[in-house]
Order: structure tokens, then C-alpha cells, then sequence
């Protein structure tokens, strides 16, 4: 659902508790609509502003986020406007999807300026908007040119700032719900009043879940769903909203920045699948050759009733027990030697074949299994960075092209597998693609360590750091979680994980990234949990 006007005003309470007073004291980009304050006060906090059609919002994150290595123009433009700037106040046109951010910043001149922010949360036309002390916009993530013909306002550097149209609107979870009491009558009076006591801090964040997964949130209990829907309380917006959209956003993110790595990876292991099953018809074909050698051995032996241009030899087949009469097709342009020797021929072409073939089969699982385990690791990454080694890794395996000599090639990227503390206080590392998987487990780990993997099925590495200690039966059960969350196995219920020491893990030469070979293990049977995996994660 889209924020609407009421849980805009419970957010806008929240902010003011928080980040009234306090100075800007850095500002990041890590989207082209996403604007990241690093606010200094009673606390230092994360102020994320996202200008998103799909999820505009303000808020308090806990969330850390990468940052492209180039800041945006508009990032800079706000940096030169509000970097040190103290923020005012927080307000809220009465029921309108609006933020107006009003700060103290300080000019050229070092003068001290009123600098506004905007950010309209109006779904499709969300905007982050920053005028000066005037009124003017200085600039916006999104300029619109208008339309006289519609009436569609402009919103470009140097106009003055106009609010849109003025409307009362009813949220629309809202309008469900007092239209289920049956109110119509007095329906503007009642919203007014909710919205007044939202904004004076009389609200409570829920969350929505069906499943066990998040399908809304309000700033009050929803009833109407019936009991298939849970209702589940947050103490503020903040931990609530980061819980909410954080695998949206990284879901999505990664669809829009992966997209090119998912449709290479999808048709070479299509193209990979295709010719898998091509290959073992033509093993089945070559496995059923033993009647070729049996016809060769019946012309044989009966050559010396038989003449040049027979198109089929009809005689008794004395490998059967019963001795039971068989028809063999010939080649009438062929003398009997000759199709005795064909016949011959091609029992050992398909001798020769299916070993061959057998060869290629396995090759040809072992490549697919690979670029089945890629495409399960692409969700995994949490960034530009993890998607550049990636494409990297695919680089150097020979499925995406690598980049011509004429031009500049950028350096190798190694990311850093994801880090986790357990409940005994030892650290857990799991990769989140197969380069990263081949550092961890060959080069990060020592031999000692504990390594986790998912039986049969893809998944990442998992080591348990023990630095010489003995492992504790929580910690063993936690990195199996991990190793069973960050796997094929996320949504099963009871899924096996493998475990061993390092020095057990080989890596077969030649072999693509992340496969390994072990023999030695245990195995432990686990449920995944989301929620264990974000108390154990470092930031």
C-alpha cells in the first residue's frame, strides 16, 4: 500500500521527536530517488527520504546502503545547500502526502539562509524538491514540464514552488474501513479528528502479515481482513518500515541493476539444458548397440548364402535361447562383406560415442548446476559492488563478454562476504556468489574452521570462525541457519545442512568457482529464520 495522509502524519510526529534540532551533517545518494541525511543531535541518525513511485516515504533507517562511487549532481547540489544546515522543523499540510523540511543553512557568503526541502509522497509523482529562501526551486529529483492543456503544474529550477491542488482525500485503507462500519454521513469529520490525533501522537505502527509475510502497515489496527491476516505491533515507524521494505527495495533493486546478469546466466543455462538433453537421447541411442554387433556376426555366418543386392537377410539368431528368427535390414549396394563390416562399424562409432558422450553429459551437469547456482546467488547481492563481481566472475568463465582492449578496463572488485556474530560470540561468514565462495573457503578459512553448505542443493559457504576455541552447539546451530537461509532451501521447513572442517573441503582443478568436493561431514537439519539472520548480522 502507498503511504497514505494519516501514516504520513504519525511519521511526520516520529521525525519531529528525533531529528527536530539537529545539523546535517552528511548527505549520500544511493538511488537515482533515494536521499540519505546523516543527522547529528540528541542522536545520531539516518534520515532516509525516497522519492520512489512505488515506495515514497520518510524515515528513520537503520539500514546501511551503498553509495555509487560518483556522487549524483543532485547530491552535490544538496551538499553545497544544506551540508551543516540545522534542521528547523518538520510540517505537514493537513491531509496532503507532503514533507516540508525547513533548515538553517548557511551560504557562500556565510550568511545565514532558510533553506526548505519538500518531498512529495504522492506515488507516481513523488518528487524531493529544495527551494531557497524565496520560495524558488533551486532543483529537484524529478523537473516536470507541465501542461496547460491538463492543468499539470511545472516543477523546474528558477519557478516559484506552488503545492499541488489542494484536496481532501480519504486514505484509501482508511475509506475501507469506515465504509465497512457503515459511516458515510460524518466521514470527513471522523477523518479530521483521526488525522488530529495521529499528528499529537495518539498511534500505534502495525504491520500487516498474511503468511508470515508483510502485505501492509497502518498507524491503527486493521480488523476487516478476518483472522488469515496478523496484525503484529512496532514501537516506532522506523523499525517497522525498514522491516517492511527491505526486501522489497532490494528485490527490486536488483531486478532493475541485474537485469543484463539474468538474462545472460537464463539463456546460457537454457542453451546449457538444451543440449544436455539432446546428448543423452543420443546416449540412450548408443547404449542399445549391441544388436549392431550381433547382425554383423549373423551376416557373417551366413555370407555364404547370400548375395549382392538383398535388401534383407531373414536366418535364425543364435544368441537368442530360443533361437528365435530375426530379419536384418541391408544395404543393397553393398556386397554381404561389406554390410557385415558396416554393421561392425557402427557398434564400435557408438561404443566409441557413448563414452565420449558420457563425458560431455557430465560436463554439461556440472555447467549447469554452476549457472543454476549463479542465478540463486543474484538476489543475494546487496549492492553494485556485489553485482560487479559477478559480472566479473561471469567474465572470466567465459559467459559474458570481456571488455575490448581499446577501452579502459576497470579493476578487479572483490567484495567481502557477509558477516555475522553468533550468540557464543563467534564470527560466521557466508559468500554471497561463487568468487567470493572460493575465497572463503580456500583462502579466508583455516583448516580448523566449520564449513556449512545445504545438502544438494545450491547455496552458499558458511564458515564458523573458532580462532583455536571449541565451537558451542548454539553457534553450530546458528551457522546452519545461515547456510540454510542463504540457500534454494529458504522457504522448506526442515532443510539438511552438511558440515565439516575446512581441511576436508577440496576444490577439484579446473573446477568452476564455488564447487568443492568432501567426503568427511555431518549433517544437522534446520529451519531457516529470517529474523535470526538480522539480530546475528554486523552492520
Amino acid at each position: 500500500m502507498g503511504l497514505d495522509a494519516v501514516c504520513l502524519a504519525a511519521l511526520c510526529h516520529e521525525l519531529r521527536e528525533v531529528v527536530a534540532g539537529g545539523r546535517v551533517d552528511k548527505i549520500y545518494q544511493p538511488a537515482r530517488d533515494e536521499v540519505v541525511l546523516a543527522v547529528r543531535g540528541a542522536e545520531n541518525v539516518r534520515l532516509l527520504l525516497s522519492a520512489s513511485p512505488n515506495h515514497p516515504r520518510a524515515q528513520i533507517t537503520a539500514l546501511t546502503r551503498e553509495n555509487p562511487d560518483k556522487p549524483p549532481m543532485f547530491c552535490m547540489l544538496l551538499r553545497k545547500h544544506l551540508s551543516g544546515a540545522r534542521i528547523l522543523g518538520i510540517e505537514q499540510p493537513v491531509l496532503e502526502r507532503l514533507l516540508e523540511f525547513r533548515m538553517e543553512a548557511t551560504n557562500e557568503l556565510g550568511d545565514r539562509v532558510e533553506r526548505r526541502l519538500i518531498l512529495e509522497v504522492m506515488g507516481r509523482s513523488a518528487n524531493l524538491v529544495l527551494l531557497d529562501e524565496t520560495g524558488r526551486i533551486v532543483d529537484c529529483l524529478r523537473r516536470v514540464e507541465g501542461d496547460l492543456a491538463t492543468g499539470k503544474r511545472q516543477v523546474l529550477p528558477g519557478l516559484f514552488y506552488h503545492l499541488p491542488e489542494p484536496r481532501f482525500g480519504v486514505p484509501p485503507l482508511l475509506e475501507r474501513e469506515l465504509r465497512f462500519q457503515g459511516v458515510t454521513g460524518d466521514l470527513q469529520e471522523r477523518v479530521r479528528a483521526l488525522f488530529a490525533s495521529v499528528s499529537a501522537g495518539e498511534y500505534i505502527p502495525y504491520m500487516l502479515l498474511r503468511d508470515g509475510k508483510p502485505v501492509d502497515f497502518s498507524c491503527m489496527p486493521i480488523l476487516q481482513y478476518g483472522p488469515e491476516t496478523e496484525l503484529k505491533k512496532y514501537d516506532t515507524f522506523a523499525t517497522l518500515l525498514d522491516d517492511f521494505y527491505e526486501t522489497r527495495e532490494q528485490t527490486e533493486r536488483i531486478r532493475q541493476r541485474g537485469q543484463d546478469l539474468i538474462k545472460t546466466v537464463t539463456a546460457a543455462r537454457d542453451r546449457t539444458a538444451r543440449k544436455l538433453g539432446n546428448q543423452q537421447r543420443e546416449l540412450t541411442t548408443a547404449t542399445d548397440r549391441e544388436s549392431k554387433r550381433v547382425y554383423g556376426d549373423l551376416i557373417t555366418a551366413q555370407i555364404y548364402r547370400m548375395e549382392r543386392g538383398m535388401q534383407f537377410l531373414r536366418t535364425e539368431n543364435f544368441y537368442d535361447p530360443i533361437s528365435a528368427e530375426v530379419e536384418i535390414p541391408l544395404d543393397p549396394l553393398l556386397s554381404p562383406q561389406q554390410n557385415a563390416a558396416k554393421y561392425y562399424k557402427d557398434y564400435n562409432k557408438a561404443k566409441t560415442a557413448e563414452r565420449v558422450l558420457k563425458e560431455q553429459i557430465a560436463k554439461g551437469e556440472s555447467e549447469l548446476a554452476y549457472l543454476n547456482s549463479v542465478l540463486e546467488q543474484i538476489p543475494f547481492a546487496e549492492g553494485e559492488r556485489d553485482l560487479q563481481e559477478l559480472r566479473q566472475e561471469l567474465a572470466e568463465t567465459g559467459y559474458l563478454r570481456r571488455q575490448s582492449k581499446g577501452k579502459q578496463r576497470q579493476k578487479p572488485v572483490a567484495g567481502q562476504p557477509m558477516e555475522f556474530r553468533s550468540s557464543g560470540g563467534l564470527a560466521i561468514l557466508v559468500g554471497k556468489n561463487n568468487s567470493q565462495n572460493d575465497r572463503l573457503t580456500t583462502k579466508i578459512a583455516e583448516k580448523a574452521d566449520l564449513w556449512f553448505h545445504t545438502q544438494k542443493i545450491h547455496g552458499s559457504h558458511v564458515i564458523l570462525r573458532l580462532n583455536g576455541a571449541q565451537p558451542d552447539a548454539q553457534s553450530m546451530t546458528e551457522a546452519a541457519i545461515l547456510a540454510a537461509y542463504y540457500s534454494q532451501g529458504r522457504e522448506g521447513n526442515r532443510v539438511a545442512v552438511d558440515y565439516t572442517p575446512v581441511k576436508f573441503i577440496k576444490k577439484p582443478s579446473g573446477a568452476k568457482p564455488g564447487m568443492v568436493v568432501y567426503t568427511t561431514y555431518q549433517t544437522a537439519y534446520v529451519q531457516p529464520d529470517g529474523d535470526l539472520v538480522k539480530k546475528l548480522r554486523c552492520h
